[in-house]
């Protein structure tokens, strides 16, 4: 029996998309639950999620009060009667053997967690959405998160995009971090390898991601990822809670604007800040203009939806280290 969980909140535009692909695997329908946790939606998920929850019975909707992720997983977790559990993101559609190459890996490996590859795409395929696709699947745009940038074969890993785990995980390594708005995945990724478990991505299938699709949501998302960073090693006093690469753009935008609050009493500083940001416009035009020429790309919507990434990203983390400061001081 495998349970599906899917936390959702406002998802009227992916929502449809997500749960007919969920209809379309090759899983055996009478072994498998699908349980959406919905955080109070205000517009038509609901009602969409109705429509379907009518005609199949497997699929169920219950009430997310608390809204975020790990309450809607922890609910679910509750709810569920599978001997598997697995996690989906509404934002994603899924190949038709995502449930069952998943449920064989995790037997076949002896896994606490596994998982596959996640491919960006986009609904509506314009210049700019094109370039936003290709900047969320490349290393200088997410580094070196492995489930972004694609496996040759079946390999153990820190995190995995979702998960699918034998129930008794939950009892061995705890349940969700409700205190998590963002990384609640990672976080109990990097527990499970703590307490020993291991975790392993496969090439048998695979997921595909539905990126935001203007500037304004890419900064809002990256923003919020940022933040929560430095949130989640505040929460769990556990700086293996995260990767070194999760705090580059952080060291980017401190690279400028540190030197350059200096620099208005020691004005040489600023030489340090135009120093970094050279090198930045310098790296980022190079890899911007190769992607351009070989993927028939704009190059200047890639320069900004690169910068965009990364600023957006490193300053939600300097903003959670203000936040932690000021909060420090009132109490």
């Amino acid at each position: 029996m495998l349970s599906v969980i899917v936390p959702i909140y406002n998802e009227e535009k992916y929502i449809a998309k997500c749960i007919d692909s969920i209809l379309e695997q090759d899983y055996p329908k009478d072994d498998l639950e699908i349980i959406l946790a919905d955080g109070m939606s205000k517009d038509r998920t609901r009602e969409i999620v109705a429509e379907y929850t009518a005609k199949y019975p497997f699929i169920r909707l219950i009430d997310n009060p608390n809204r975020i992720a790990p309450w809607a997983m922890n609910l679910g977790i509750k709810e569920a009667k599978g001997d598997v559990i697995m996690r989906l993101d509404a934002h994603a559609t899924y190949e038709k053997n995502y449930f069952s190459a998943l449920v064989a890996a995790l037997k076949k490996y002896n896994a606490d967690n596994v998982g596959a590859v996640c491919r960006t795409d986009v609904l509506n395929k314009t210049a700019k959405t094109l370039a936003i696709r290709e900047v969320l699947s490349n290393k200088f745009g997410v580094g070196n998160s492995t489930f972004r940038t694609g496996i040759t074969g079946a390999q153990e890993v820190e995190t995995v995009p979702f998960g699918c785990w034998k129930r008794d995980v939950f009892d061995k390594y705890g349940m969700y971090d409700v205190r998590l708005v963002r990384n609640q995945d990672i976080e109990l990724n990097k527990r499970i390898i703590r307490g020993g478990g291991k975790i392993v991505i496969v090439p048998d299938t695979f997921c595909t991601y539905l990126a935001r699709e203007n500037y304004k949501a890419l900064a809002k998302n990256n923003f919020g990822n940022g933040k929560w960073n430095i949130l989640t090693v505040y929460y769990t006093k556990e700086m293996r809670s995260l990767s070194v690469r999760h705090f580059v753009p952080l060291a980017f935008v401190l690279s400028i604007i540190l030197p350059t609050l200096v620099g208005l009493v020691w004005w040489p500083a600023w030489c340090v800040s135009a120093l970094a940001l050279v090198t930045y416009l310098l790296a980022l035009g190079s890899v911007s203009a190769k992607l351009s020429m070989s993927k028939k790309l704009n190059f200047f919507y890639l320069l900004a939806s690169f910068m965009v990434l990364h600023v957006s990203y490193g300053w939600g983390s300097l903003v959670g280290i203000l936040k932690l400061l000021f909060k420090n001081e009132k109490h």
